[in-house]
This record gives C-alpha cells, sequence and structure tokens, in this order.
C-alpha cells in the first residue's frame, strides 16, 4: 500500500498532464485533418522542440522557447502562404526546426539529454509548471472550439460566407493556428515530439473513418486517444519505457486493429476506403 501511494505521490502530475492533452490535442487534430494541415502539426511540434533546445543553450527555461518559436511560426503562417504553397512550407519548416535540434544536441553537450528527452517523450518529469499550462491550453482551446468551431468550418467550407459579411477568414484561421503551435509546444515537452504528434494524427483518422457526424467524431477521438494514453502510460510506466515510443506504437496497434475487426465483420470504414471517396455526413 505505501508502495501504490508513493508511485501516486510521484505520477499524478504527470500522468494528468497526458491526460488532458490526449483530450485536446484529437479535438484539433480533427480541423487539422479537415483543412489538410497535418504537416502543420509535426512542423511545429519540431519547431517547439528546437525552440526549447535553443532556449536551454542560451540559459532561458525552455517551455518559454518553444512557445516563443511555435507562436511565431504560426503567426507568419499566413503571409507566407501568398509565397510558399501550403504544402511546401509546413513541410519545409519540420525540416528546418529538425536539423536547428540535431545540430544543437550535437555540439552543445548541455542539450544533448534534454533533446533526447524531447523525442522519447519523458513525460514522468512534467512538473506543476506543465501541468498548470495544460490546464490553462485547456481552458482556453475548449472556449475557442466552442465559440468558433463553426466559424472554422466556414472558412474552410464556405471561404464565401466571411467575404459576404465583410470579415476576414483568416482571422479565425490564425487564432486557430495559434492554439495549436501552443498546445503543440506544451505536447512536446512531456509527450515528445512523434507522441504528440499520434495523439493529433491516429485517433482523428480513426474516429472519422468510423464516426457518421462530425461530432460523433470529436467524441470518438477523444475517447479512443484517453483509453490509448492510459493504456501507453501503464505499460511504459511499468516495463520502464519510453513513453512517446510505447504511445505511438499503442496508437498505431489500435490503427491497425480497428479496420481489420471492420473487415471482420464485412464492413468497410469510410476512412479505409479509396482515396477520392467520401461519405456523406462523415469527415
Amino acid at each position: 500500500m505505501t508502495e501504490w501511494l508513493l508511485q501516486f505521490e510521484l505520477f499524478w502530475r504527470p500522468a494528468l498532464t497526458g491526460a488532458l492533452l490526449a483530450v485536446l490535442l484529437p479535438l484539433l487534430g480533427l480541423t487539422l485533418r479537415l483543412r489538410h494541415e497535418y504537416w502543420a502539426a509535426l512542423a511545429y511540434g519540431q519547431l517547439g522542440a528546437a525552440g526549447a533546445l535553443g532556449a536551454l543553450a542560451l540559459g532561458v527555461p525552455p517551455l518559454l522557447g518553444g512557445l516563443t518559436v511555435s507562436l511565431a511560426a504560426a503567426g507568419a503562417k499566413h503571409p507566407l502562404e501568398k509565397r510558399l504553397l501550403t504544402t511546401g512550407l509546413f513541410p519545409l519548416l519540420f525540416v528546418l526546426g529538425w536539423s536547428v535540434c540535431q545540430l544543437l544536441t550535437a555540439n552543445l553537450p548541455s542539450v544533448e539529454r534534454p533533446g533526447a528527452a524531447l523525442f522519447e517523450g519523458q513525460l514522468y518529469f512534467s512538473g506543476v509548471e506543465m501541468l498548470f499550462g495544460t490546464v490553462l491550453a485547456l481552458i482556453i482551446g475548449g472556449v475557442f472550439l466552442w465559440c468558433k468551431g463553426n466559424d472554422l468550418l466556414l472558412a474552410y467550407l464556405y471561404p464565401a460566407h466571411f467575404q459576404a459579411q465583410g470579415h476576414p477568414a483568416w482571422v479565425v484561421r490564425t487564432g486557430f493556428d495559434l492554439l495549436v503551435a501552443a498546445v503543440l509546444a506544451l505536447a512536446v515537452m512531456s509527450l515528445g515530439v512523434m507522441g504528440a504528434f499520434a495523439l493529433i494524427f491516429i485517433p482523428p483518422w480513426l474516429a472519422c473513418a468510423f464516426s457518421p457526424r462530425w461530432r460523433v467524431a470529436l467524441v470518438a477521438a477523444s475517447i479512443l486517444s484517453f483509453l490509448a494514453y492510459t493504456l501507453a502510460f501503464a505499460l511504459a510506466l511499468i516495463h520502464d519505457q519510453p513513453f512517446g515510443s510505447m504511445l505511438a506504437l499503442v496508437l498505431c496497434v489500435s490503427a491497425l486493429c480497428l479496420p481489420v475487426a471492420a473487415v471482420a465483420r464485412r464492413e468497410v470504414p469510410p476512412g479505409f476506403a479509396e482515396a477520392g471517396k467520401k461519405k456523406a455526413g462523415g469527415c
């Protein structure tokens, strides 16, 4: 009993931090999926990692550096889109962040271990400040999606609506980009680059494959993400494994098992059908 109490005291803050991110990230990922901007999630996460390592090298808190660089990239997205296609912009930013991370870890011994942790996803070392930041991000993200969720859908599906109303659609899109960048900068600090990307990519992808409506997909993605996170947290803790890698593995196994189960029932989920086909009312 004493051992369990000791483990609870050590890991309840990291566990709660990851659980909140596991609920929030898929909600953002569904809108990214709708906009075909998954590369944005990977780019913001990698840039956040580069900013965190750069801040460590300068003696600045890594969270501040990660947030600054990610938010700067999100703020510059709209002007850059006028000169570079979105399909090329985000891969370019991802490669830039990756190269900076590699050079910093290779040349500065002081950031080598933190750099490895950012890729492995060492959730267990998340502290109170990370939990506070995650709670704040969940509140802001929830309010934003509740108030501006319909506007985000209209900005993508019916951009002429904003033109008719005399309101620029880029304001809503930029607000969402800033939110995604900030949440991913937080997530990378605890879940790792690939762990955060797995949560924002795989649960929404699966939810859209099996959900008939948008609101159902929102609920399904968060539930699937939370269950996968809980299992990954327990497995990584019991077997002393890097959390980010375990989380990505659990999500990938889920992604492979669900369509197999559907085929066994002689059902073809719409998300795994031909790329050009879309089911009415789905994602």
